[in-house]
């Protein structure tokens, strides 16, 4: 194989693996605009030196290592000069968690790295990753309850998801399977976290739903639940701060929900 062949399989990889950075390094932001600033770091560093992708490492690992760095070195100032002032706000409250905490549960969690990758990610050994995943989970547990509709069209998930999000400590305000409905639960009963899919029952969207739901209460954060995530990351329309994929694992409904209770706002979506 040449090294133009190389280099061009090397680009497909990291365009693979592109909406995932995206994902990760939103829901580090709480916005779509500073996750993507980011991203795009991440990349332009690869680009100026092509070093910083460590090619003993897997292309994914790699990007995300390299995005952590950007995000070590900076994250403390983002608080400060961050031109989202939601955005500042949230990290300025997340500041108060035991550094690192964050980071890691989401790499082991939504990202799905293993204690190896994400001590490899992190800089640090494979014990010091299980710990700060733990303290994450018990932190972000006990930060805040609140009330949680569910839009979800599919009775099995709706209660897994309610049976997970009742057991973090919050109440649901509702379980609505179709547009109509949840605009009408949602209405009735304002809440604190919309967990939403996006295709409903009676294929209306999810998307709508939420968005008719923003429009009546302002900002709400917001989680979607889809089979195709890299469909909303494309960075071409606003898009949500938290996503999760289906099938999901018990762990990163969690971890979504904890995390996305530290926000208070999300952008709407347009299909």
């Amino acid at each position: 194989m040449t090294s133009e062949n190389t280099g061009l399989d090397r680009s497909a990889e990291i365009g693979s693996v592109l909406p995932y950075l995206r994902r990760y390094a939103r829901a580090l932001t709480g916005s779509q605009t500073g996750g993507d600033r980011y991203a795009a770091a991440a990349l332009e560093a690869i680009l100026a030196d092509s070093s910083a992708l460590d090619p003993s490492l897997s292309v994914k690992t790699g990007l995300f290592k390299v995005l952590h760095v950007i995000w070590q070195a900076s994250k403390v100032d983002t608080m400060d000069s961050s031109d989202d002032i939601m955005e500042g706000a949230a990290q300025r409250h997340l500041a108060k968690l035991t550094d690192n905490t964050r980071e890691a549960l989401l790499l082991h969690t939504i990202e799905e790295f293993d204690f190896d990758g994400v001590a490899e990610i992190m800089g640090v050994d494979r014990d010091e990753a299980e710990h700060l995943v733990n303290v994450a989970h018990r932190e972000m547990a006990d930060s805040i309850a609140g009330r949680v509709l569910i839009i979800e069209d599919e009775p099995i998930i709706a209660m897994d998801l309610e049976n997970l999000v009742g057991d973090l400590g919050h109440r649901i305000t509702g379980i609505a399977r179709t547009r109509d409905e949840a605009v009408k639960l949602g209405s009735a009963d304002k809440p604190d976290l919309i967990l939403a899919d996006i295709r409903l029952a009676d294929n209306s969207s999810g998307i709508d739903a939420v968005n008719d739901l923003l429009g009546q209460f302002g900002n709400l954060p917001v989680i979607f639940i889809t089979a195709y995530p890299e469909r909303l990351l494309t960075g071409e329309r606003p898009e949500p701060a938290f996503l999760i994929s289906k099938p999901y694992k018990e762990d990163q409904v969690k971890s979504a929900v904890s995390q996305a209770m530290f926000f208070s706002t999300t952008a709407s979506l347009k299909v």
